[in-house]
């Protein structure tokens, strides 16, 4: 078992809350059971873990760590498993798109998803063959992954890939699913910070075909 995860549970382990796992566990409609840690105190015990990583094994990714972490029952486990992905983003390659993939699709959740979305993100913009499969997932069967692919190019402003971001949201267009409707809209919103003209011009084009939430959330700031 990996020392990360031993240490990591001890920490998680003074910092469990009863009272607060239930409130947190309904908060997410009761998908997930929650040591009831807040977002300061978890983040706080992330990082007096991960300061123990050696700086020799800084390019070393433990996939057993993080395994780990998807394979406990406790959501809180899972977002320390991000944060260490994220930490590690860097080093992370084309080669491990399966493995995050297998993360998305494990005890899915937006909360997990928007973070996924950016670390795969950061790997596409570093490998630009990262984005045909992409495009395969913004035709995918699970909502999950058609949201990375659509809110995959967040923040990225005069750096984002207008076609692909085109292509992938027409591919969810007509679409009544909450999350995907919700994810195209913040998409477009984002990128209407860099670039209204270009996203007022999709909205009229594309308007007949979008769900009235995206239109919302993509006018927002134009």
């Amino acid at each position: 078992m990996s020392d990360l995860y031993i240490f990591l549970s001890k920490e998680f382990e003074k910092l469990k809350n009863e009272k607060e796992a239930l409130m947190m566990s309904k908060y997410m409609r009761n998908n997930f059971e929650f040591l009831g840690i807040h977002s300061k105190e978890r983040k706080e015990a992330e990082k007096k873990v991960f300061k123990t990583i050696p700086k020799d094994e800084k390019e070393f990714i433990d996939f057993n760590f993080t395994d780990k972490c998807y394979d406990n029952k406790y959501r809180e486990f899972q977002y320390a498993s991000l944060y260490y992905l994220k930490l590690k983003n860097k080093y992370l390659n084309k080669n491990n798109i399966e493995k995050l993939k297998e993360y998305a699709l494990t005890k899915s959740w937006w909360d997990t998803i928007d973070f996924l979305d950016r670390i795969i993100g950061d790997i596409a913009l570093r490998d630009e063959s990262v984005n045909n499969i992409l495009l395969e997932w913004s035709l995918s069967d699970n909502i999950w992954l058609r949201r990375i692919a659509i809110d995959h190019q967040l923040l990225r402003k005069d750096k984002t890939n207008t076609q692909l971001l085109e292509k992938i949201i027409i591919n969810n267009l007509n679409n009544k699913e909450f999350f995907i409707n919700k994810a195209i809209g913040w998409s477009l919103r984002d990128y209407s910070k860099t670039n209204p003209d270009w996203v007022r011009d999709f909205i009229e084009r594309h308007k007949n075909d979008m769900a009235n939430l995206s239109i919302k959330e993509a006018g927002k700031y134009i």
